[in-house]
């Protein structure tokens, strides 16, 4: 084992998007000896998350990282180094590549289309340099017929608390360049690293993050993905190397790395 993918929140962070906390908001290492047993191992760890560069480049730094996946795969930074993983589509003429998919109206018309069920994750929405964060539920599948000629596509990134009119069950959304995702990010890492696939796992807990499954030899998603999207059970069954922690959260990093190196000795 080489590498190790993680994603932060409702993964690597628990609740309130702390690394210390468990299941049940009590104080816990679990996530700290995580990475931990990853360093005595010499396995580089990996942020892949949805947040914008500036929040992941901090939580990298934090834990001695030097290369992170921000905004669900659209930017890689490896070593001090980004590199786009947009399509083609990078800033230019003072214009973010936010600003560019803001330009073809294509926001404006989800928020209009899909009003008392899809608005925007603030504040997390501010400052970003890709994607346009939502949240609320839709048919990604419906939203992506409608997006597509536009080069963008739609992509659930998991399930939160927060309600939107008269939905219950809210989901974060994240529109961005078709190509771009977080399984492409950590496949870009790899082949700079040069890292095998049987060398590499991956641990999340959204439909996105189990994309990286295509990619890895092992896809761990932690118990609480489960909790608060049941229906994710039809996505990983008979996936292979997509494997469910008994634990939640940092615990259920913990557990994945702890039994990846076990079963590799």
């Amino acid at each position: 084992m080489k590498c190790l993918y993680v994603d932060l929140d409702g993964t690597l962070l628990g609740p309130g998007a702390s690394l210390l906390s468990d299941a049940d908001g009590a104080f816990s290492l679990d996530a700290v000896r995580a990475l931990q047993a990853c360093d005595r191992a010499g396995v580089e760890v990996v942020i892949y998350s949805g947040r914008r560069q500036s929040s992941v480049f901090e939580a990298a730094r934090l834990i001695g990282s030097s290369a992170y996946i921000f905004e669900i795969g659209c930017g890689l930074v490896l070593d001090g180094e980004l590199e786009w993983l947009t399509d083609g589509l990078e800033p230019r003429d003072g214009a973010t590549i936010f600003d560019q998919i803001a330009a073809t109206g294509v926001p404006a018309l989800l928020l209009e289309r899909y009003g008392g069920r899809l608005e925007y994750h603030t504040p997390w929405h501010l400052g970003r340099e890709v994607s346009h964060l939502f949240r609320g539920q839709v048919d990604t599948t419906e939203v992506n017929e409608l997006v597509r000629e536009h080069g963008l596509r739609l992509i659930d990134n998991g399930v939160i608390h927060d309600q939107v009119g008269d939905v219950s069950s809210v989901h974060v959304y994240h529109l961005i360049p078709a190509g771009a995702s977080k399984a492409r990010g950590v496949a870009r890492h790899m082949q700079a690293r040069g890292y095998e696939r049987a060398e590499c796992i991956a641990v999340g807990d959204s439909r996105e993050d189990l994309e990286a499954a295509d990619v890895v030899d092992t896809f761990w998603l932690v118990a609480n993905a489960l909790e608060r999207d049941p229906g994710m059970r039809e996505e990983i069954g008979g996936r292979p190397g997509v494997r469910l922690a008994e634990a939640a959260y940092g615990t259920g990093v913990y557990e994945a790395v702890i039994t990846t190196l076990a079963e590799r000795r």
